[in-house]
């Protein structure tokens, strides 16, 4: 009898603890679903993390026999990875079209050097969009979209900048960078130092919504890293070039890392939505799996990186999804994931992925065409070259002649079939001829310098220069000055937009070897024009640089002597400064670096 009792009681007990746990797990799974809605219906953290130069290649998650990149491939796992993602083939233009949702042609943005990269002010950026709904925004690193008021980082929606407005940066360790309009000297190498700056930031701002950019410069040449990362990779067997670009990511996987560990122990993680991708393909012939073509070029290899997007807790770890999506695509998808209220801006190009990261199944989108078109900072815009890609095939033009590949059977495009498909090619050479005319159709190639009333400074690489007069490393590329200047013939001048009539004293950065010294040059601007002698000789040194290779950037000289050219009244309005040698004293007239335009003292 007692023993039946005990086998009783004993059931019993078993029925209630399986009770027990099951309304556990019930109780576990209601939280769970009513924190994920909570979650959603909130506004969440956004960190934007972006390579600059490092291909689909450059993460051993993607078959890279050499390189180590356990944090990205780690973010790529916990996360979703969008295994058909599109940018553009230079720095820039993809820039532009991440922060607008559009074409980057539609926005000003058409190449990377000579104020071809300065976007449109009335653009509205995700900077922009987040500030408007309560978030705090910042950016920490390259922003490559126009380094003249009104078009920096803090014009456009940024409360706090640290970084560089150029295509790149002469020096990676102790160097000095702008922190919100301002220099300032750093110490270490700038990939830390950025990631430094962006956790501060978070840090400040754990308490509030924040949007957080991080354009990383690396692995953008000039090739520079510490002897731990470079020395890792040549003991592969790798050469100087490749080692220090490995490196360099190698590195920059690390400072991921470090986000990623300061939103995990600040608690933030499961309220903050982290994305990783590049801005082109990779700069120079390396590991990019089967795919054709590097940086610049329209073909896979030169448009097609990777993406990840975490969002603990809401977005299911390991999902894939295949859809065509580009850089058009992440401003409408953060206005979705981040439910905010849209900003009166320009009609968006790109669609929201939002519900493919979200969902577990996958909604293929067959029909989508993605567009994409290279310049390289010449003079009129043209069709070549350019092209788009759908769900089987890639269609370029270059070289005025159109291409077509099957991408279902021959991913490495080797196979051109635009003369075996002749219906086919013409057809989608009549649809890229259409969204290019309707791209450009407003583009306005105005690049005249805002002449505001805190004055500007004019790089010589924007100003526009006649044939006779020379870049010292030849594509007048950011940081690059005129090294040769021999003749009387030859001038260089800059269009400025003066918004505010003033008097403004103008001096030049200038070198000059001994020897050369005293010829005459004249300024003018309008009807004025005043003269003056250079002198004296003034020549410094280059700064060291601990290049891996050789560079392909100009190199950065440690001073710049100023050459004080006098005052002029300029009124509102456009107007054109112009320079010009009266005498050519020797051989050279001089090297010149910037004319400033500085506000005259009352």
């Amino acid at each position: 009898m007692k023993k039946n009792i005990y086998l009783v009681l004993r059931q019993t007990s078993i029925v209630l603890l399986i009770f027990q746990l099951s309304l556990s797990i019930i109780t576990f799974a209601q939280d769970t679903a009513q924190r994920k809605s909570e979650i959603l219906a909130a506004h969440p953290n956004v960190v934007l993390i972006l390579a600059d130069d490092q291909g689909w290649g450059d993460l051993s998650l993607h078959g890279n026999p050499w390189i180590e990149t356990p944090h990205l491939d780690g973010l790529a796992k916990s996360g979703a990875r969008l295994t058909n993602f599109y940018v553009s083939p230079l720095c820039a233009p993809t820039r532009a079209s991440i922060l607008t949702g559009r074409y980057s042609l539609r926005t000003g943005v058409v190449s990377v050097s000579q104020g071809l990269e300065n976007m449109n002010t009335e653009e509205n950026t995700l900077a922009e969009l987040f500030k408007a709904n309560g978030y705090k925004t910042g950016i920490f690193g390259k922003w490559h979209n126009g380094q003249h008021y009104p078009n920096r980082p803090n014009d456009q929606g940024f409360d706090e900048f640290l970084g560089f407005c150029a295509g790149h940066w002469s020096n990676y360790f102790d160097t000095a960078l702008d922190h919100n309009g301002k220099a300032i000297k750093t110490k270490g190498f700038i990939t830390d130092v950025l990631t430094d700056a962006a956790i501060k930031f978070i840090e400040t701002n754990k308490e509030k919504p924040f949007f957080c950019y991080v354009p990383f410069n690396a692995p953008h040449s000039p090739h520079q890293v510490s002897d731990r990362y470079f020395e890792k990779y040549t003991a592969k067997g790798l050469d100087n070039e490749i080692a220090s670009i490995y490196g360099m990511v190698d590195n920059m996987d690390e400072n991921v890392g470090r986000i990623l560990d300061y939103l995990k122990k600040s608690n933030l993680d499961r309220n903050t939505i982290v994305i990783f991708l590049s801005d082109n393909g990779p700069n120079g012939t390396r590991y990019n799996g089967n795919m054709r073509g590097i940086k610049g070029s329209v073909h896979e290899g030169g448009v097609k990186v990777p993406f990840f997007i975490q969002w603990k807790g809401i977005i299911p770890p390991g999902k894939l999804v295949s859809s065509l999506a580009a850089h058009i695509d992440i401003y409408p998808t953060l206005l979705d994931l981040c439910k905010l209220k849209p900003t009166s801006g320009k009609p968006i190009d790109g669609i929201s992925l939002a519900s493919l990261i979200l969902q577990n199944s996958e909604e293929s989108r067959s029909d989508r065409n993605l567009f994409t078109h290279v310049n390289f900072m010449t003079l009129p815009i043209t069709l070549n070259a350019g092209g788009f890609r759908n769900d089987q095939y890639r269609f370029v033009f270059e070289k005025d002649q159109p291409q077509l590949y099957d991408l279902k059977n021959d991913s490495s495009e080797l196979q051109n079939l635009s003369l075996q498909m002749p219906e086919q090619t013409n057809q989608f050479l009549n649809l890229y001829k259409q969204w290019f005319t309707t791209v450009t159709s407003g583009l306005v190639l105005d690049r005249s310098t805002i002449l505001s009333s805190a004055g500007a400074a004019l790089p010589v690489n924007e100003a526009i220069l006649t044939a006779g007069i020379k870049f010292k490393e030849g594509h007048a590329w950011a940081h690059d000055w005129v090294e040769k200047w021999n003749t009387t013939q030859d001038s260089i001048y800059w269009e400025i937009d003066c918004i505010k009539s003033g008097k403004y004293r103008l001096e030049l950065d200038y070198l000059c070897k001994p020897g050369d010294e005293g010829s005459t040059i004249e300024c003018s601007l309008g009807n004025i024009k005043k003269e003056v002698v250079v002198q004296p000789a003034f020549y410094s040194k280059q700064v060291p640089s601990p290049d891996r290779v050789p560079r392909k950037e100009a190199y950065e000289m440690s001073e710049w002597k100023k050459l004080p050219i006098g005052t002029f009244t300029i009124p509102e309005g456009k107007h054109v400064i112009r320079i010009k040698a009266l005498h050519v004293a020797k051989a050279n007239v001089a090297e010149i670096k910037c004319l400033r335009v500085l506000v005259a003292d009352e």
